[in-house]
């Protein structure tokens, strides 16, 4: 049974950074795809970055302008999304998924599993 769960969420003002933590249980993580997503209230799931598995090629949406960078650590079984000047426009929940088959998909339908999600809120 593979069970995501992602920490480090919480609050922050404008410019500052947080690094969300999505760890994986019942597999190594290694094995998967791991994605990032979020979802702002009233409006649609969106993708965010995301990483393959194995060597550890990495995508991210033109939206978040290079501001944020996705990493994997397979010895701790985690992937990490360190998220550096933030706007009050990134306030959502973030959530990660995992597929163990296939690209970094940027629809939600294309991931098997998906963690409870952790609020990140931007002050103004």
């Amino acid at each position: 049974q593979v069970q995501l769960q992602e920490s480090g969420g919480g609050l922050v003002q404008t410019g500052g950074s947080l690094r969300l933590s999505c760890g994986l249980s019942g597999r190594p993580i290694s094995d998967y795809v791991i994605g990032w997503f979020r979802q702002a209230p009233g409006k649609e799931r969106e993708f965010v970055a995301g990483i393959m598995s194995g060597g550890g090629t990495t995508y991210s949406s033109d939206s978040i302008q290079g501001r944020f960078t996705v990493s994997r650590d397979n010895a701790k079984n985690s992937v990490y999304l360190e998220m550096n000047s933030l706007k009050p426009e990134d306030t959502a929940v973030y959530s990660c998924a995992a597929r163990i088959v296939g690209r970094v998909g940027v629809q939600s339908w294309e991931w098997d599993y998906w963690g409870q999600g952790t609020q990140v809120t931007v002050s103004s």
